[in-house]
């Protein structure tokens, strides 16, 4: 192969016009702790601290690289290619300690991984002459360091440290083919042979422990695991729970050893258990299963649900029984029959369904001289014990969809269910049935998503040698099982011409020689099975894709929901498999073909010639498809030429094809680029859009700054705005970081307070890096001292957490927020000055961005922009569909049939709250006045929904004879509380059998019409409720909803966040009325009541707080004690013991442990939520997922494909 220059000069460095720099890489835990260090670094001046630290922290070796080299010389190959090993004389001459280290330069990274693809190429001959290796080399350096583009992860892991240091260790268990001989080897060492490849496809047999079988499949898999790889599989030819055996007796299932997969790739993984790993695991859509598998994650989700609340249920009770066995001073305590309160605490927990083994546990624990009890609590985090208790954690799951099994959805057929073995009917259901099971579990926990089987096997290359079953985890390559692809991106944003637009012969360079890459990396490469090893040497698939899309289109001017936008995308897409497959073709004529070319021959020519059509911008002509694709639409490309020459690619590849064959059976794959998305710099991976327009740019010293999208000016000077206008939009965005020139809240009117020029530089420095003003108006930053004698505050005010400073200084919410803006920046464009409306679109991101913004990415345009790319590609699109909260099941099932009806292979869908207590994303309603003007605006029959927009899992029809009055004079409770800025009032009335019969929302805006609103629906559900309608009900329906107000709740000791005045309302009522302690932020032993009165009769009263409270339901309100302010004031008699408190140590004793302590303790849990939840809520704002990162803790995770990445570390839970 000819290789021609175009990044570098001939005899001079492949480094050359790059300039380096000396940093330091640090990653902090959120707490402030190290997690890696490394000083000294040698990167490109250009890279940013995001990219340094992933090359640092990832692909780094960070032992075993000797001091010393020396060349091995090898007659075949160029002396400049020779590998290296330690020079054990010249180690010998120095000090032990330094004789081995790691790498500390991204130089050695880019020679050693370039220059072992420069070796292997030259051997396996695919350079015409040495001069064409040298090129190729620096080619490849130049590349690397210019971010241009990259490998999957594996190839930084493992390329080049056998050829580049001589580093090596035993066998794996790896097998490769001999490229010279053709024969399949076993290999004797670790390193030779690299693992580049990232994707794998494994088979797995109806086989328990034998080759190939079940259990096989989990070692397979652990050494992918172990070498930073990812796998699928299709488990559908394993018998279904109750086929017969051969042996006798019954199967036990799929599910069972699909549970025992999941955990075994738990444990193996990198880092422990994380969710949504580098496994799929695929189930067709007729397997007897199917039902059980669909349902599967969101049952586990159900089981965490049940873990959190039966966890405080036996805390409490247990809690309660071990204290009614302190009251007393000899052993008739421990007997229910003569302790009375026992009795009733034992009967109390019955009633909760509490273990009797546990009660009686507990009296036993009490004998023995123990006088507290604290049960292990759970809760929902995504990392938390309670997840890693259940199973289907550690994988995506699909189900293959064929259109047969679509069109029994659409003609409301039935469906069979096939015995694996037998082949006969084991049920049969209605096809619809299964349908909306599917849907519903994707709204309900993201999984599974789907794979359109009869698609995507009338786009394979090879089906004479088999079907296409399975894929890798991300769902972008789909090929035969028991095969592997290797990745690479290429970065759009860095092949740019200098007038914009994509630079056509630099791109179509960069496609050549990275296709040639990938090639070499399949000689050079071992495998974890003799299989995949055959099957990789027999077909040769490769993997390159482009990250980046978002960010080109953007700085373009172009919305990525647009004609425009999908045309320029569809370009890219079809001139790069293009090139890739004339290459591919070029090296088949020196080279040969696939060695299961010929048997593909036709079939692999039909596929080409369909590409090509699309290419051409033909709609009809396609031979062999059930589905039309989405052909290139060369009169809306906004660049004519790329249009071109993705057409003339298709051509020249199907001639060189028809001529030659050719060297690889797929060419390319459109991956989610996680990590190495991150080490480009990239603004956007894969094929996704931005997820926010600003970002926190991490410093090499420490700490972050908000920077605007880089693609944001260049889009603003596209659609032809002004220096002076683009900075106003930017500064509006960003902020100033400052309060000198704020309005209202600023340096002159502080001062007015009382604050001296210390403080206010004290607060300054706080605003540089914080993310609202409030944060920097604190004792922390201002001292105590100050805040008590010169403001005024009483150390109560400042230690609550929910304390408003601002506030209480006499600023209006409005006033806040004006300066907020100013200070901290709106972190969206929706706004900002000068920005006209029409051009608002071209900023749109995958979620609403900042605090105030609204617009964001539909379902709909992330499925059309896959559509007009997956023409052109040979694989498939890592791609998740985001979608909002207030997104119904229908919604689901719609997205589903578009993606199938626009030729997509795949979807993997993911609602906004499908992941269990997930704080939401985005705001369904404005503020009261925009509220006001909307409803004024809208239709009649709009009217109503857009006022109160909910989601309503079930309708209950209840036949009720009459209305129940509430008595004349009721009891009830007034609710305080601040949600979101805005105080809201809630009343409640009640029976006398404390059943709440009416409700009373006042909010602080006089004469609003929200306010007007608000008491209107108030009314609305006292009627319901008064007529028989269950409060469980109204809850269901209520909570979750979304619109502004919301955010975080002051004034309430149990809510600490709400998605919307509704959402605060209906958790509180829960919480009162229902004991739906699941809705409260707060521990139940914190909020749980006690007794109230003045001693009269006392001792008449029953002595546990479930009972005291039934007793004097007739007087005060049932909702109001179950406030933590109520104390049981016993009148000498023996208190309780200590409360409770939560542990992470399953059940636990203590013995003499004081009140005072316990109460430290729940204090410490409360405070822990709180600052989890300020957390959540700041990274949700600035864009992240809300989710902390398994190995930093940071919460800077983002979507990414069907995977997430840390933006911090450059974790990532694909296989990129």
């Amino acid at each position: 192969m000819r290789i021609e220059r175009r990044f570098t000069v001939e005899g001079q460095s492949a480094y050359t016009g790059i300039e380096f720099r000396k940093t330091t890489s640090e990653i902090r835990n959120p707490d402030g702790s190290i997690v890696f260090r490394l000083e000294d670094i040698d990167v490109p001046a250009s890279w940013s601290q995001v990219a340094c630290d992933v090359l640092a922290q990832k692909y780094f070796r960070k032992a075993g690289v000797p001091a010393r080299l020396k060349k091995v010389e090898e007659n075949s190959v160029p002396s400049w290619l020779w590998r290296s090993v330690p020079d054990e004389d010249a180690l010998a001459e120095l000090p032990e300690e330094e004789r081995y280290g790691g790498e500390m330069s991204g130089t050695q990274v880019f020679d050693r991984i370039a220059g072992t693809w420069a070796y292997w190429g030259w051997k396996g001959g695919y350079f015409d002459g040495e001069a064409d290796a040298q090129a190729y080399f620096d080619e490849m350096r130049h590349m690397l360091a210019r971010q241009v583009s990259a490998p999957n992860s594996p190839q930084w892991f493992n390329t080049g440290l056998h050829w580049a240091y001589g580093i090596d260790g035993p066998a794996q268990g790896h097998h490769f083919v001999d490229f010279e001989t053709g024969e399949l080897t076993r290999a004797k060492s670790a390193y030779e042979h690299p693992q580049p490849h990232a994707c794998f496809i494994q088979s797995v047999d109806d086989d328990l422990v034998n080759e190939g079988g079940i259990m096989d499949l989990w070692v397979r898999e652990a050494r992918l695991f172990k070498y930073g790889s990812g796998t699928g599989s299709n488990f559908s030819s394993i018998r279904a729970e109750g086929e017969p055996l051969s042996g006798g007796g019954k199967s036990s299932g799929l599910m069972s050893f699909l549970k025992i997969g999941d955990r075994a790739a738990g444990a193996i993984k990198s880092g422990g258990t994380t969710r949504r790993a580098a496994k799929m695991v695929i189930v067709d859509i007729d397997h007897p299963d199917i039902e059980d598998y669909i349902n599967w994650k969101m049952i586990e989700e159900h089981k965490v649900a049940a873990l959190v609340t039966g966890s405080r249920i036996n805390n409490r009770c247990l809690g309660a029984v071990m204290d009614a066995c302190q009251e007393g001073e000899d052993d008739t305590r421990f007997d229910p029959k003569k302790n009375k309160t026992l009795k009733k605490a034992i009967l109390a927990a019955r009633k909760h369904d509490v273990s009797e083994n546990y009660i009686q546990r507990i009296i036993q624990f009490a004998r023995q001289g123990y006088t507290t009890v604290e049960f292990e609590t759970y809760d929902t985090d995504w990392d938390s014990d309670a997840y890693l208790t259940v199973s289907g954690q550690n994988s995506n799951n699909s189900v293959r969809v064929t259109n047969d099994f679509l069109a029994a959805v659409r003609d409301d057929k039935d469906w069979d269910l096939v015995n694996r073995k037998n082949g006969q009917v084991a049920k049969t259901v209605r096809a619809k049935d299964l349908w909306d099971q599917i849907s519903y579990a994707a709204w309900s926990s993201a999984d599974p998503g789907l794979q359109f089987d009869t698609t995507i096997n009338e786009w394979h290359t090879c089906p004479n040698s088999g079907r296409i079953n399975a894929s890798n985890p991300c769902s972008e390559y789909m090929f035969l099982d028991d095969t592997a692809c290797n990745l690479a991106s290429l970065n759009l944003m860095a092949l740019q011409g200098e007038q914009g637009g994509i630079d056509i012969p630099m791109f179509e360079h960069a496609v050549r020689l990275w296709t040639i890459t990938l090639e070499i990396a399949v000689l050079m490469a071992q495998f974890p099975s003799k299989e995949i090893a055959q099957r990789s040497y027999d077909y040769r698939t490769l993997g390159l894709g482009y990250a980046n899309i978002g960010g080109l289109l953007m700085g373009s001017g172009l919305p990525y929901d647009s004609d425009q936008g999908r045309a320029l995308c569809g370009a890219i897409t079809a001139l790069m498999t293009g090139v890739a497959y004339a290459t591919s073709a070029e090296m088949a004529e020196e080279l040969g073909a696939f060695p299961e070319y010929d048997q593909n021959a036709e079939p692999m020519l039909r596929v080409i010639r369909n590409h090509r059509r699309a290419a051409h911008g033909h709609d009809d002509g396609y031979e062999g498809l059930s589905v039309t694709p989405t052909p290139l639409d060369h009169g809306t490309c906004p660049e004519p030429a790329l249009a071109a020459a993705a057409a003339k690619s298709w051509d020249r590849a199907l001639e060189l094809g028809e001529k030659h064959g050719f060297r690889n059976a797929q060419t390319t794959v459109i991956a989610p680029t996680g990590t190495i998305g991150l080490v480009m710099d990239c603004d956007t991976t894969g094929i996704e859009p931005d997820f926010a327009l600003v970002k926190f740019k991490k410093l090499a010293g420490g700490g972050y700054f908000k920077i605007i999208n880089r693609t944001v000016p260049d889009a603003l000077r596209t659609l032809g705005y002004d220096e002076q206008e683009i900075e106003a939009i930017v500064s509006y965005a960003v902020g100033f970081g400052s309060l000198t020139d704020a309005p209202v809240i600023n340096h002159k009117s502080l001062a007015g307070k009382g604050f001296t020029t210390e403080t206010i530089e004290a607060v300054e420095a706080a605003l540089a890096g914080a993310f609202d003003i409030k944060f920097a108006f604190n004792k922390w930053t201002l001292g105590e001292k100050f805040c008590t004698e010169t403001l005024g505050f009483d150390v109560e005010q400042l230690d609550d957490l929910s304390f408003d400073m601002l506030s209480e200084l006499g600023f209006s919410a409005a006033e806040i927020d004006a300066a907020n803006t100013y200070c901290c920046g709106a972190m969206t464009l929706e706004g900002a000055p000068h920005l006209k409306e029409e051009h608002l679109p071209v900023f749109d991101c995958a979620n609403p961005c900042g605090r105030i913004g609204k617009r964001y990415l539909s379902a709909e345009s992330h499925i059309r922009m896959l559509a007009a790319a997956q023409p052109f590609i040979t694989g498939a699109i890592s791609k998740t569909i985001n979608m909002p909260n207030d997104a119904t099941v229908e919604d689901c099932k719609e997205a589903y049939e578009l993606s199938w009806r626009l030729c997509l292979k795949a979807n993997a869908l993911y609602r906004d709250g499908s992941k269990l207590s997930q704080p939401l994303q985005a705001a369904l309603l404005d503020d009261e006045e925009a509220l006001a003007e909307e409803i004024a605006d809208a239709p009649r029959a709009a009217a109503a929904p857009v006022a109160a927009e909910r989601i309503v899992e079930r309708i209950v029809e209840r036949a009720i004879s009459e209305r129940r009055r509430l008595p004349s004079r009721r009891k009830g409770y007034t609710q305080k509380a601040i949600v979101g800025g805005h105080k809201v009032y809630l009343r409640t009335g009640e029976y006398e059998d404390g059943k709440l019969g009416e409700i009373f929302i006042d909010m602080h805006k006089e004469g609003a019409a929200f306010r007007s609103l608000m008491n209107n629906f108030a009314i609305a559900i006292s009627i319901g409720l008064q007529y028989g309608v269950p409060l469980e009900e109204y809850v269901e329906a209520f909570t979750f909803t979304r619109f502004e107000p919301s955010g975080m709740v002051e004034g309430n000791d149990a809510i600490k966040m709400a998605t919307s005045v509704l959402d605060y309302i209906f958790r509180e009522v829960a919480v009162s009325y229902l004991g739906r302690n699941d809705l409260s932020h707060a521990q139940p032993d914190d909020i749980l009541p006690d007794s109230l009165g003045d001693g009269e009769k006392e001792g008449e009263l029953p002595d546990d707080s479930a009972r005291t409270i039934a007793a004097i339901q007739k007087v005060a309100s049932s909702g109001f004690v179950r406030s933590s302010n109520l104390m049981v004031i016993t009148g000498g008699a023996k208190g309780n013991g200590a409360a409770p408190a939560e542990t992470a140590s399953g059940l636990q004793t203590a013995v003499g442990e004081s009140a005072a302590a316990a109460v430290t303790v729940s204090e410490a849990v409360v405070s822990e939520v709180d600052e989890a939840l300020d957390r959540v809520r700041e990274a949700r704002a600035k864009g992240y997922e809300g989710d902390a990162c398994g190995e930093c803790g940071n919460f800077t995770l983002v979507r990414n494909g069907t995977c997430m990445k840390c933006v911090t570390c450059g974790a990532t839970s694909g296989c990129s």
